[in-house]
Order: structure tokens, then sequence, then C-alpha cells
């Protein structure tokens, strides 16, 4: 079976700047999800939101736009306005688990809200001719909440449903919960998509053993701590290539500078990067050592000496 790989998005990092050069240096991505709009009760979509899903911002690439709401005037409101683009689909978050977004009713607070994700659905296909896909986690405090959501799902034409193994509570901490997403995919009559804690090629093939109707996988944190990771699992290889660490040195060196020239001043782009390498630290021998390498970095000067250094010795 062939499988599709999809980018899942993550705020502050899966941006149309990180996806360009991620397309362009390492592949193996289908289609990108671009990180939710978020409206803050006003009908005003911001700069940076519009910057990212801007045709213009993505020509190499697939990509659909995410918002995450409660509210059926902002959900309307952010259709129409992604549809001016050309977009047909649009991505709704029920995932989010920050303590913040959840408590505000959205993200993966808003799942336990069955009549609400029901007024809005109404709304949104009575109104509209948008395609929804869902992005959601299993709960907020238990992973049976998403089985109380199935049946108003499926009242509708739910492109499909991307679920991460975890409950919002988790955050990121402990494993998925794969004998919840199996009662998932028992449940639901409806396409499901599979993400959480695809790290390297052999957990893939586990997951895809485990779940063999599943053709459709969501890779988020794993793509940026190992960038080789998707295009190694379509090739299917635990192989680097030769070149790893100059084709990942240059993949590093155009976000720098794409990064460097949109935010102003030293301290934007080093707190910028250090997220950055609390993921990429994974992919050297020591990330440890690596890390605080780029956390010692002070100035733009030592920044650039540590990567290159850590580059150097791979």
């Amino acid at each position: 079976m062939n499988s599709t790989l999809l980018s899942s998005p993550l705020q502050g990092f899966t941006d149309f700047r990180f996806r360009k050069a991620f397309h362009k240096h390492f592949g193996g991505i289908d289609t990108f999800y671009s990180p939710y709009i978020k409206l803050n009760g006003k009908l005003i979509v911001k700069g940076s939101y519009e910057r990212d899903i801007l045709p213009e911002n993505n020509t190499t690439l697939e990509v659909i736009p995410q918002i995450i709401t409660n509210d059926a005037e902002e959900f309307l409101f952010v259709t129409k306005y992604v549809q001016q683009f050309g977009y047909k689909e649009l991505n709704w978050n029920l995932g989010c688990p920050y303590p913040m977004v959840a408590k505000c009713g959205m993200g993966s607070g808003l799942i336990s809200n069955t009549s609400q994700i029901e007024h809005i659905l109404k709304r949104v296909h009575n109104e509209t001719d948008i395609i929804v896909s869902i992005k959601m986690r299993m709960g907020y405090e238990n992973p049976t909440e998403i089985l109380d959501v199935f049946p108003i799902l499926e009242q509708y034409p739910i492109k499909n449903i991307a679920i991460h193994a975890r409950i919002g509570k988790q955050l990121y901490k402990g494993g998925v919960d794969l004998d919840s997403f199996q009662k998932c995919l028992e449940t639901s009559k409806q396409k499901i998509y599979y993400n959480g804690d695809i790290t390297s090629v052999a957990k893939f093939k586990e997951l895809q053993e485990r779940f063999p109707s599943i053709d459709h996988w969501m890779i988020g944190r794993g793509l940026i701590a190992d960038p080789f990771l998707p295009s190694m699992i379509k090739n299917n290889t635990t192989e680097y290539p030769k070149n790893r660490f100059e084709i990942f040195e240059a993949f590093h060196d155009e976000i720098y500078r794409e990064y460097d020239a949109y935010l102003q001043g030293p301290t934007p782009i080093r707190m910028k990067m250090l997220g950055f390498w609390e993921y990429f630290s994974e992919s050297f021998s020591n990330p440890q050592k690596t890390f605080k390498k780029i956390k010692k970095a002070g100035n733009s000067k030592s920044y650039e000496a540590a990567v290159k250094e850590i580059f150097k010795n791979g």
C-alpha cells in the first residue's frame, strides 16, 4: 500500500519559509498543513497568517490552511477568506493541547463540547461549499471523548480526521495510546489519518503493521528532529545520504537567512533558531552537547561558528 505523508502543523516552526526550504532540500512530504489561523475575537486576519498562506509563497508544494476556533462566525469568516486565495479545503484544529488554548474551549478543549462542534459544522456546511477536514486529539481529559464526537461528524461530508493518539492533558509527554486509537478506527466510519510519534523508519513500520488500513500518516516533531525521515520512509530505507550533513547545513543556512531577514534584531533570530535546534540536535551523536553549543552562542558570529563546527563534525 502506498503511503501518503503529511506535515503536521507546528506553531512557530512550519511556516512557508520552513516548508519551502524543507521541500527543496529533503522532499518526501505530499501535503503540508499551515499552522492555524486564530482570530482573537475580531474578524481580522493577522498579516503573518496571510503571508503564510499566500499562493505566491507556496508555489512549489500543496498546502492546506488550518483554523482554530470555537465560534461559527469566525469559521465562516476564515472560510471566505481562504477561498479568495483559491483554497478549497480548511482544516479545523481540535487538537492543540496547550492549556491557554484548551481552557478557552478551543483545540483539544473543544472535543467534549459536542453541541458546539455540531453547531459550527451545521452552519459551515449549510452556508459554504468549503471542504472540511479535522485534526484532533482523542480528548482533553480522557481518550473516550472523541467517541462521542464521531456520530456528529458522520452527519457531514468531512474529508478526513487526522487523530493524534494522545489526549490534550498529556501535551507531548508519555507515549501514544495505540489501543485507544484502535478503538477510534473500529468506531468511526470516517477516513482516519494517523498522527503521533513517527520518529524513525522502524517506528513507522511498527505503526504500519499495527494499523494496516491506514494509508495517510502525519509527521510533526519527528520531521524537524530528522528532516530526512519522510524521504527515507518513501524510499523504504534506513540509509542516510552520504552527504547528509551538507544537505542539512544548506537547509539550515537557507532558513536562517530567511528568518534573519524577516525578524528584527539579534534576540528574535536567536530565540527562533534555538527553538529549531531543540529538535535539530536530535540528529547528532550527542544531542545535549550539540544544543549546549548553540545555547552558549551569544551573538550571530558565535552562533554561525558553532553551527559550522556542529555540521563539520556531524
